[in-house]
Formats: C-alpha cells, structure tokens, sequence
C-alpha cells in the first residue's frame, strides 16, 4: 500500500513511496536514501569511510560526493585505514593533481591525519566505537525538514572527543550528518517509507 506523506516535505514516487524532497528529484540520491542512508555501519574501515566523505562534502552537495565517491576510493586505496596512514608528501602532490579528488588541501591534510589518528585508537577505543558511544537515549521525530536537527549534545562531545585525539576538520554538523548517515540517529522524516528501517531504532 502506498505511503501517504504527513508533510508537504514528503514526496510520493511513482513507485507510491514517500521520500523527502532532497531524495525525491534525482535517481542517484534516491538510490542513495533507498539502499544507504540511515543503516548501520560499525565497522572502522566503513565509519572512517563515511567520515571522510562528510569532511569531503563540507560545503558541497552531497550529489557531487556520491557522484566522486568511486573516484575517492580509488584514490586513497579503498579508504583502507592502515593504506591512508602511510601517504606521504608524494602522496598528497598525487591526490592535488588527481581531477577526480576534492582537490581541497585543508581536507586531503586532515583526512591523511585522521587515518593516523585512527590507528593511535586502536590501543584504547577504536573508531566506530567511540563514534557508536555517541548514540542518544532517543532519536528525532522530525514531521517536517525544520524539524530536523544540525546538531545534538551528542555530536557536540563527540567534536571534542575526537579533536582531543588528533582529529581534524570534524565537528557538531559534519559529526551529526555521519550520525545520521551510518544509523546513530534516525532522522527520516514520520511518513517516510525508510522511518526505522536501520532497525536500531525500530520504534523510530
């Protein structure tokens, strides 16, 4: 049956299901919200992944992202944490040159200082749990896209936690995006045909 929208900020596809608009206008961010966004990633390889495509996207569209992401694999092997920390200036001067990399030097810098950091982790807390520990007591219920939230407490620690370990271009707003991207939180729109299907937050 098909889902009927609560809000002017849901779209009804031909398909009768309802998406928000950022997610109702173009085949590969319906994709994107249909198979990706809002399930669980925790694994260190994934969540670093995620991580460094939100630093990616900061300023951008996240279209552009999706649409480069076979390109930032390729170029910085895979997203493979251990292949990262290695890069050197030879690197770096590679992936400034490389037409199919955000070719932005603060965010190539941080994202090269960030598989280091990551590795530094694993002695204590590695990664995807420490951005796991960030999981709020409840999760938005937003009706409308106003509703939803740019920001949490939780995103806000979790900036200071991870800069405190040598982290980089991270904060409130790009660390809550991830949030919202790899499952922590759910804030698919109610009426929404993806509302609780990560399955962490099945009453969602």
């Amino acid at each position: 049956m098909p889902t009927t929208p609560t809000t002017s900020d849901l779209v009804v596809g031909a398909d009768g299901l309802a998406r928000p608009l950022w997610a109702s206008q173009d085949q590969l961010l319906m994709d994107y919200y249909d198979t990706e966004w809002g399930m669980p990633i925790t694994d260190e390889r994934g969540v670093f992944e995620r991580l460094c495509l939100e630093i990616f996207q900061s300023g951008l569209s996240w279209r552009l992202i999706l649409q480069r992401r076979p390109l930032l694999r390729q170029a910085f092997a895979g997203f493979d944490v251990d292949a990262v920390a290695r890069f050197d200036e030879t690197d770096f001067e590679r992936l400034m040159l490389d037409p199919g990399v955000i070719r932005n030097r603060l965010k190539i810098t941080s994202i090269m200082k960030n598989a280091r950091a990551t590795i530094e982790l694993r002695g204590s807390e590695p990664l995807h749990e420490l951005i796991w520990s960030a999981k709020p007591a409840s999760t938005p219920r937003p009706a409308s896209a106003a509703e939803v939230p740019s920001t949490s407490d939780e995103s806000r620690l979790l900036t200071k936690q991870l800069k405190s370990r040598g982290f980089s271009f991270v904060g409130p707003t790009n660390l809550f995006a991830l949030m919202e991207a790899i499952g922590i939180v759910d804030t698919h729109l109610v009426g929404s045909h993806r509302r609780g299907a990560s399955g962490v937050w099945p009453e969602g």
